[in-house]
């Protein structure tokens, strides 16, 4: 059997972690920022794994960790 490809698209937008979880950034920090408050700002900085829904399709898109 060949070598799947990874979605370059989704490579750029999700990571894996070494234990398997597929990590992604946070919505809502790209602009209109000074209207927001330190408080919502600060968890945008950190990444989330992603739900267990969307999982399985992810891992078709990035098969060897992106």
């Amino acid at each position: 059997m060949g070598k799947l490809k990874t979605h370059k698209g989704v490579a750029k937008r999700f990571k894996k972690t070494g234990r398997g979880k597929i990590m992604h950034g946070r919505a809502g920090k790209r602009h209109l920022l000074t209207g927001k408050s330190a408080n919502q700002k600060r968890p945008m900085r950190r990444q989330k794994a992603v739900a267990e829904v969307n999982k399985e399709a992810l891992e078709r898109l990035l098969p060897y960790g992106g």
